[in-house]
């Protein structure tokens, strides 16, 4: 498996090696050795996700408050999407910056993205299926977004949309990066780097 350490600090993508033969292909797209020789932690697994998105259908930007947080190693076992990592960080020398990968189910890769990242993504084709591992169990009190439409972000839709996008209420309405920041809502990095400096002590 190969790994690629992301400008946003927290965020990883993962390729791992697929093995298709007669009968179709097996792939790994988490495996703890390699995550945590590039992370310096184990994965906690809490809960794992499963959403399935038509065409055009954007989720997030979701965050979510740190500590505890909610990390997630998040992969595309059927259809195509570009996923987005947002530095929601107050404090963060990446603020307000993004990447995109494309995940899909020809190659496998993974995109890791550590507590108090924002993430978000645009589904390529129907039928998109996203499988999420995460490190704490879903608390709705402790979770927020920003608007994925917010031009002062600038998130990378326009080129692959093929129509409006299609948002839900909540995501519609979240708001943007600079009134999340204003409202005391974002995450502090200085608290995000020693929430991870904790995780690594407990290995």
């Amino acid at each position: 498996m190969q790994v690629r350490r992301l400008e946003i600090t927290g965020a990883f993508e993962f390729t791992p090696k697929a093995f298709p033969d007669h009968r179709g292909l097996f792939v790994a797209p988490f495996q703890e050795a390699t995550f945590t020789g590039a992370t310096g932690h184990r994965m906690r697994l809490a809960q794992t996700n499963h959403s399935v998105s038509a065409r055009d259908v954007i989720r997030g930007v979701h965050f979510a408050d740190t500590p505890p947080g909610q990390a997630k190693y998040v992969y595309c076992p059927q259809g195509a999407l570009l996923d987005v990592v947002v530095d929601v960080r107050v404090g963060s020398p990446t603020f307000g910056r993004w990447e995109a990968i494309r995940l899909d189910s020809s190659e496998y890769r993974a995109v890791y993205l550590a507590e108090g990242l924002g993430h978000a993504f645009l589904a390529l084709t129907d039928n998109t299926v996203m499988t999420y591992l995460c490190s704490t169990a879903y608390n709705p009190a402790g979770e927020h977004g920003v608007n994925p439409l917010d031009p002062e972000l600038g998130l990378p839709w326009a080129e692959e949309l093929t129509g409006e996008a299609i948002l839900s209420e909540k995501d519609r309405n979240a708001p943007t990066l600079a009134q999340a920041a204003d409202s005391g809502l974002l995450p502090d990095f200085e608290t995000c780097l020693a929430h991870y400096d904790s995780l690594r002590a407990e290995q």
